[in-house]
């Protein structure tokens, strides 16, 4: 334990996800001890952040006007939204550079251990905008996990009465890796997702 307002900014980093306790230590000695790092820059950031910083009312995605970059974009195929639990997914998929849809981001994902049920995440709205006819196929991309495997059940079935298609990311053996450090589940699904090899004929 360290003195006063020291101690108090170690727990207040330490109350950020991922960061733990001697993260959170060091993050505030290197505040406390460089001197050119700016702390009133960080501080006006945050409360920028804090109050110009919003969802948009299309997909859900942090934007800084009613509307996300990526809705705004003419140049996106409308015909097809891919589903996300959460802001930081679409980064992940953008920076792919393979999808030129849109997407949908549902805030979480179905988890009764903490209380998310369907009714909490943004299905409705996405249901909204699957009712004028424009979307032609839906890829649900949730986690690979427990709840995300809950949650694209849980889509599917309700997306099933739309006629659309639904597809969902394939999971299996990452690249580079090795098949002996490979979990069940993971091998399990590789083989689900396995393709017959061109082999040029």
């Amino acid at each position: 334990m360290y003195e006063g307002i020291v101690q108090e900014l170690i727990d207040e980093l330490g109350r950020l996800p991922g960061v733990g306790p001697k993260s959170a230590q060091r993050i505030a000695f290197h505040i406390v001890q460089t001197e050119s790092f700016d702390v009133r820059r960080l501080g006006e950031l945050l409360l920028v952040v804090r109050d110009q910083v919003r969802f948009c009312i299309e997909c859900g995605n942090i934007a800084d006007q009613e509307r996300c970059n990526i809705c705004r974009d003419p140049r996106r195929n409308r015909a097809l939204i891919c589903v996300v639990e959460e802001a930081k997914d679409v980064v992940a998929i953008e920076r792919t550079r393979e999808f030129r849809g849109l997407y949908h981001v549902l805030g979480g994902a179905i988890s009764p251990i903490d209380g998310v049920g369907p009714e909490q995440l943004r299905i409705r709205e996405l249901l909204k905008r699957l009712a004028d006819g424009t979307v032609e196929e839906v890829i649900i991309a949730t986690d690979p996990n427990l709840e995300g495997e809950a949650t694209a059940t849980y889509l599917s079935r309700t997306l099933r009465t739309l006629d659309i298609p639904v597809s969902r990311l394939a999971s299996g053996l990452p690249v580079g890796g090795d098949l002996e450090y490979a979990d069940e589940v993971t091998l399990g699904r590789a083989f689900e997702g396995r393709r017959l090899v061109d082999e040029g004929r």
